[in-house]
């Protein structure tokens, strides 16, 4: 591995940590949460791993180690929640997660002892709450979002429920998870570290992750714990008591996880309030309406909302005596989460279904290549050495694109001229 210095090392480690389409800009602050999460060995063995995800044969021989060595730093790296494993077709695979929702959160979703979770924290906040280039990255540079927003079934009425979609429904997802893991909310957890604890004292325990994430999570350090989809429901059914937004992965197949997110904690609701009228997450596919007749003026819509998209102005209606105000909703930024409408005492606003529908990535292959052509990163997908070291890897890609539109493809051709996939975009024309 050549003689590096600890400074080549972790910068080394950006650099590998930035071939995500997700990536975290440098900084001095940066450098200093990967010494924290990271050592000096391990980064070194981190910045060489692929993107994609890779078998312990594939580690061993880029680590020019046995295999035996190889899965021993493996599996002390799982234990870290610096890599997560999978099982595929009878195969043990790794992935190096994103920065988030990935490593950055994982540290902080149980309460540990290995490292300093509140100088930890208080990087965090420095980095993405003062700083700002990480949120802005991480939530502005793409058209299509990290994360979406769930509705809050329980305020649809029944001739809206009949219309709402499967993958619409964090309900639906509970219930087609093969595991659930349940862990302690980063952004709650790092905010009371970081002196700036939870001003609506929202639940800690209410962070779901599903599938081979929540299982690694669980098995690995136990960073989540694997519960009962009678549970998850409970977490949810806690976070809509508690006026919490759910966020989950912006996809519409096994999503990875879903928040469950305040406004004062949440760096997605944080730079919706602070970046408005930028949409840092995409939104619902309702939008609420205000009824003036039956709407009283107690201003409890505005108080819960999570993002200020209500305000209490002024509105005259015949009959009324003057000064009474009402809510007006700013539906350029109102995220659809149905939060004001759970807490109308009267019933006055409603959810209905937004008149230009939300499009969602199939699955999380379809929204990194989605990404990744708006960023300007298709290469680092296509070229990424171990990943794609065959005709099969580059396939999988290369099919992903195709389901694209067809204003995505020719941009896709444009950022990566390959002859095999303009061979692939033209037969597909024919």
């Amino acid at each position: 591995m050549g003689h590096l210095t600890t400074r080549d090392a972790y910068k080394n480690l950006e650099e590998r940590i930035n071939w995500f389409t997700q990536g975290a800009p440098p900084s001095d602050t940066l450098y200093k949460i990967l010494q924290v999460l990271y050592t000096e060995k391990e980064a070194k063995w981190v910045a060489l791993l692929p993107v994609r995800p890779f078998t312990l044969k594939k580690a061993a021989r880029i680590w020019g180690t046995t295999e035996a060595k190889a899965e021993k730093l493996l599996d002390h790296l799982c234990e870290k929640a610096l890599l997560v494993d999978s099982d595929y077709h009878g195969q043990r695979q790794f992935v190096m997660p994103p920065p988030m929702a990935g490593f950055i959160e994982f540290a902080l979703m149980r309460t540990r002892g290995d490292i300093d979770q509140k100088y930890l924290s208080e990087l965090y906040y420095q980095y993405m709450n003062v700083e700002e280039d990480f949120v802005k990255d991480l939530f502005f540079v793409t058209e299509t979002r990290l994360g979406r927003v769930f509705v809050q079934e329980p305020v649809l009425t029944n001739d809206k429920t009949n219309h709402i979609l499967d993958y619409e429904r964090a309900a639906h997802i509970v219930e087609e998870a093969k595991y659930i893991g349940l862990g302690t909310c980063y952004c709650r957890h790092k905010m009371y570290h970081a002196g700036h604890p939870c001003e609506i004292d929202a639940p800690w325990d209410v962070c779901l992750t599903f599938d081979n994430v929540a299982r690694s999570l669980a098995e690995h350090g136990e960073y989540a714990r694997l519960i009962s989809r009678e549970e998850a429901m409970d977490a949810l059914e806690r976070s809509y008591a508690a006026n919490l937004v759910q966020i989950g992965e912006n996809v519409r197949e096994h999503p990875a996880f879903i928040c469950n997110c305040c406004g004062c904690c949440c760096e997605a609701l944080q730079a919706a309030r602070k970046f408005s009228p930028m949409q840092p997450v995409a939104t619902t596919n309702y939008i609420p309406r205000v009824s003036l007749e039956q709407c009283i003026g107690c201003g409890k819509c505005a108080k819960v909302c999570p993002i200020l998209a209500i305000a209490m102005e002024e509105k005259e209606q015949e009959g009324e005596e003057h000064g009474r105000k009402h809510p007006v909703i700013d539906t350029e930024i109102c995220l659809g989460c149905g939060v004001c409408a759970r807490n109308c005492p009267t019933g006055a606003i409603e959810l209905e279904r937004r008149p230009v529908q939300v499009i969602t990535p199939v699955n999380s292959t379809h929204r990194f290549v989605l990404q990744a052509i708006e960023k300007g990163t298709l290469q680092n997908l296509i070229f990424d050495n171990q990943a794609f070291a065959n005709h099969r890897a580059m396939a999988a890609v290369f099919g992903a694109i195709l389901k694209l539109p067809p204003l995505k493809q020719a941009l896709a051709s444009r950022l990566f001229k390959s002859v095999y996939l303009d061979k692939l975009l033209s037969m597909q024309k024919k």
